[in-house]
């Protein structure tokens, strides 16, 4: 029987009697006070039905599209109907490493370092990693401090830094198919047998993405690579 071992805001973590995971994705997703959806935020704001089918066949996707190109995953297989996704044990670095690559400066970015760029300006693939914890908001954190503490090594930072480049370059190019643009992907990476590699998922709470000029919605991403259901 699968045992639970972890409840989390968009996803369930299961352990299986063979050591592998089972992740069980859910309806909920993140977002600001007043239940806007937003892939930045930490709080659970909203349930969208059908969002975790929808996003779990978006991580099927683009992992397999990711594997294809040689790239380590945890991931090992998905079953939309039932919303579940089996990947292999993975460690995570430090109690979870957060990493962003960003292609437009939006979101906390902007918040940020608003009065050095201007809103939407071009980053070329910037690398940003941030702690996992909600209470502190996810802080920041460079590749010395991350050394110094212990969390991963300068020479795994830079493997995480051009995997996460790699990876965005594929989203992106896939994204483009479809005439959406993306501007940033949140994406947290882990060791599985010593190898830094890609966990979690790839979804529309992970990314800020804009057709036509205008953000697309989580289940509207869904629909424009799949079709409406």
């Amino acid at each position: 029987m699968n045992k639970l071992v972890y409840t989390g805001k968009t996803k369930n973590v299961f352990q299986m009697p063979d050591g592998n995971y089972l992740l069980k994705f859910k309806d909920d997703v993140t977002g600001t006070a007043d239940g806007k959806p937003d892939p930045g935020c930490n709080v659970v704001t909203a349930k969208i039905e059908g969002i975790g089918k929808a996003d779990l066949r978006l991580t099927e996707y683009f992992f397999k599209k990711i594997a294809a190109k040689g790239y380590p995953t945890h991931f090992i297989s998905a079953d939309v109907d039932k919303a579940e996704m089996i990947v292999k044990p993975a460690k995570v670095f430090g109690k979870g490493l957060e990493v962003v690559c960003r292609l437009k400066a939006v979101g906390s970015f902007y918040r940020r370092y608003g009065q050095y760029c201007t809103l939407g300006q071009d980053l070329d693939y910037l690398v940003e990693t941030t702690l996992k914890n909600d209470a502190l908001d996810d802080p920041p954190i460079t590749k010395d401090s991350l050394e110094a503490l212990g969390i991963l090594s300068g020479k795994e930072f830079e493997v995480l830094k051009k995997l996460c480049k790699k990876m965005t370059a594929i989203v992106a190019g896939e994204l483009k198919k479809k005439g959406v643009v993306l501007y940033d992907i949140k994406f947290e990476f882990g060791r599985i047998n010593g190898e830094v590699a890609l966990i979690d998922e790839i979804a529309s709470g992970n990314m800020r993405t804009f057709k036509d000029g205008k953000p697309v919605e989580p289940l509207e991403l869904s629909a424009i690579f799949f079709g409406k259901k």
